[in-house]
């Protein structure tokens, strides 16, 4: 696929440089819990030889792609399809109990925001699908055409941080009810005029945002990466390592709560010495988030909101900390 060839990578060589002092071991076992187009997972297998690669992704689309873009590597590469917050079900069936490294790169990935058909980019009119794995769940357009208003609003602001969230549900009811939406240029020109004026002139196309709330509700991207990054953690051995790409602040928010609270000690204050069960499991490998360079955004727009958070697992699990 020639969006293959195009397609770069973000932050390739940090996420690299951050998971190589735990991927240099014998029998080491790194996850891409987002394969996507596969250039990471190719990364890391050219990067380090003896690793074995265990690759997850929902859409059967980007798994086929990237399988024929790792079968050079044989048996060294496992592709399987899965939701990321599946992460444990996955490692028990293929008999793995622990991980030395595990990549996550969130959001929406290029290969399907190049697949028009898709209806992830706002920038062509295609059929509002925006599911990541089209064999089950609800397409964007009927979230537009059945979600009561108030659900709708709640939606947009949360998932999409949309402050003109109720003038645009308005719009959409009412148009609904003369025809149901089933394109994303529609939808894109009523955001365009529901919104006032100043609102159109900051912050890039006017209809990014209640774009990513629609994606996030019909992926339920948010509760899965909740449950994700906690189960990845958890399935790290002493010395693995843990690294994350976020593209927006809701995701960001979450993978920051996360990794700061397994590098915080639990220990009720004013103990003398401090037992092994209350003691940070993480220490942190970014002073607050990474940002690309000018150099990695000139390589790759899509690279520009990236924010890289990473931690090493320093303990196990003694006891049950409160």
């Amino acid at each position: 696929m020639a969006g293959n060839a195009r397609h770069v990578p973000v932050m390739l060589q940090r996420c690299l440089d951050m998971l190589a002092p735990a991927l240099t071991g014998p029998g080491a076992v790194v996850v891409d819990c987002t394969l996507g187009a596969g250039g990471h997972s190719e990364a890391l297998l050219k990067t380090f030889p003896g690793v074995r690669l265990v690759a997850l992704d929902r859409d059967p689309t980007a798994l086929k792609l990237a399988g024929e873009r790792l079968a050079p590597f044989g048996e060294r590469a496992t592709l399987v399809q899965a939701v990321y917050h599946e992460l444990p079900e996955v490692l028990e069936r293929l008999g793995i109990p622990k991980v030395q490294g595990v990549l996550f790169d969130l959001g929406v990935s290029s290969m399907q925001l190049d697949e028009a058909d898709r209806g992830f980019a706002y920038a062509q009119d295609a059929p509002l699908d925006m599911r990541m794995d089209q064999t089950t769940g609800i397409s964007a357009a009927e979230v537009l055409n059945t979600y009561p208003p108030g659900e709708l609003v709640r939606i947009l602001r949360a998932y999409g941080e949309e402050k003109q969230a109720k003038r645009i549900v308005s719009a959409v009811v009412r148009e609904r009810e003369k025809e149901p939406f089933t394109n994303s240029a529609r939808l894109v020109e009523l955001i365009r005029d529901a919104l006032p004026q100043a609102a159109k002139r900051t912050g890039g196309n006017p209809a990014k945002r209640t774009f990513q709330a629609l994606r996030i509700e019909v992926n339920a991207e948010l509760a899965s990466v909740e449950q994700a990054i906690p189960a990845a953690v958890a399935a790290l051995a002493v010395g693995g390592r843990i690294a994350v790409l976020s593209y927006q602040s809701l995701e960001d928010r979450i993978v920051k709560g996360v990794l700061a609270a397994g590098a915080a000690g639990t220990a009720p204050p004013g103990l003398p010495v401090v037992p092994e069960r209350y003691q940070p499991r993480l220490k942190l490998l970014t002073r607050g988030a990474e940002l690309p360079t000018e150099e990695e955004i000139a390589e790759n727009r899509r690279a520009a909101p990236a924010r890289l958070r990473g931690a090493e697992r320093i303990r196990e699990d003694v006891g049950d900390a409160p």
